[in-house]
């Protein structure tokens, strides 16, 4: 982030000019080398898979100070519970409509219709690995068990996030008992925040570079052409996608009075981010810095802003309705209404419980047939093939549902400030201060 220095602002401008550009021709790059030449594109697999790494070793520090920060700096707890609850409520409300959204259009689209696959024709060794993670979350008691760590330092070393909040809710109910006498512990936590946030601006400088090789490896493996007979079902994918952003999050822009479009031009780095590595972590922490300069307070983008990666997942629950009845189709499994009614509440139960894991949203696809034996598991592996594509469409649907979410919780806390939102969006030349820990 550009900081000020006494009235003066500049900007210093990229050599390789602005990072989304760099990201986009990356982007680019990748696909034409994963083409052109597949078997040295599949050795740049480390390439996304460090850049992933770089990020997510941040996340459980910048959870926790940031969830702590936003609960002690509220000192109300009634303040706290109000918020967490309209955050939770929002949260169901728009990922059941985006879930209910996949199955329509599925029902609606058909794309599996008329393969006339044999699932005991199907090689299950391939998705083996997916099933054998879904087994841990396939249960409801499991689910919740999982939530809390064997130790405090082992939540921030599992990966799950989903424990690190729990700690972070903790640790910040605690220091609101006696903010004033932790208030130095505050500022602290405050200044690791911060030093966490630059540390992250460091590693979005090899943003280009990890999308060039999750691009080059992807369509490497999988090549263009080989992707041709899925393209229908990851076509209605993206299309769905882009409904469910445009209508139903545009229309909630539009009720909370700012432009969902205005928006989307404004965390368009963090998109094209999202895009070339296929996973929202990687830009968790540069959205709550934006999200603060837009004139969301941050004790609300604190709490909600992590909570929302947990319980917000509009993206994958769209791909979750989907891939469910397109399985069916394709092996021929006939679903009453009844039957889909079931399978939307068990995908419902069931996409809370994959934070934290890779590939969630394919694991959760797992544990829920897996679950319910109505369709076959065996028909996951259809869907291997795509399955970088689609998680493209769910991450950027999420990123872009969980920064509205932010914005929306803000709102109905009166702790948005409209008139900078309407600026920033706008780009009209104003002085904005840099976050600074209170």
């Amino acid at each position: 982030m550009t900081q000020n220095h006494g009235g003066n602002q500049r900007e210093r401008r990229p050599l390789l000019g602005p990072l989304w550009l760099q990201v986009l021709v990356a982007i680019g790059l990748g696909a034409v080398m994963g083409s052109l030449f597949p078997h040295a594109a599949d050795k740049l697999k480390p390439l996304g898979d460090g850049f992933i790494k770089l990020i997510t070793m941040t996340l459980g520090p910048i959870v926790f100070c940031s969830v702590v920060l936003g609960i002690a700096r509220m000192g109300d707890l009634k303040e706290v519970g109000r918020v967490g609850v309209k955050a939770l409520l929002y949260f169901e409300v728009v990922s059941s409509i985006s879930l209910l959204l996949g199955l329509i259009a599925v029902d609606v689209l058909r794309p599996g219709h008329g393969m006339n696959i044999n699932p005991a024709t199907l090689n299950s060794q391939a998705i083996a690995g997916y099933t054998a993670t879904a087994q841990h979350h396939s249960s409801f008691v499991a689910f919740l068990l999982n939530i809390i760590p064997r130790s405090m330092a082992g939540a921030f070393t599992g990966g799950n996030m989903l424990q690190v909040i729990l700690i972070g809710v903790l640790f910040g109910l605690a220091l609101s008992r006696f903010r004033q006498a932790a208030q130095p512990l505050i500022d602290l936590l405050g200044l690791i925040l911060r030093a966490m946030f630059t540390i992250v601006e460091f590693i979005l400088v090899l943003a280009p570079l990890g999308a060039f090789g999750a691009m080059a490896y992807s369509v490497g493996q999988y090549g263009l052409g080989s992707l041709v007979e899925m393209g229908e079902f990851t076509g209605e994918v993206w299309l769905v996608a882009l409904l469910f952003v445009v209508v139903v999050l545009g229309l909630i822009a539009r009720m909370a009075r700012f432009n969902l479009f205005k928006l989307l031009r404004y965390i368009g780095d963090e998109l094209l981010i999202t895009f070339g590595t296929s996973a929202s972590e990687a830009v968790l922490a540069p959205l709550m810095l934006k999200l603060e300069q837009l004139g969301c307070e941050k004790g609300i983008v604190g709490m909600v802003m992590p909570a929302g990666y947990t319980f917000n997942a509009d993206g994958t629950s769209i791909y979750l309705g989907m891939g469910a009845i397109f399985i069916a189709q394709a092996t021929n499994t006939h679903l009453g209404l009844g039957q889909q009614i079931v399978i939307l509440l068990v995908l419902m139960l069931m996409s809370k419980g994959s934070a934290g894991v890779a590939s969630a949203g394919f694991v959760t696809l797992a544990a829920a047939l897996s679950t319910m034996h109505q369709i076959p598991a065996a028909g996951l592996v259809l869907l291997l093939g795509v399955e970088r594509l689609v998680n493209a469409a769910r991450a950027i649907v999420n990123v872009i549902g969980n920064c509205v979410a932010t914005i929306i919780v803000s709102r109905w806390e009166h702790a948005f400030d409209a008139e900078r939102a309407t600026s920033v969006l706008n780009n009209i030349p104003r002085q904005i201060q840099p976050v600074e820990s209170d």
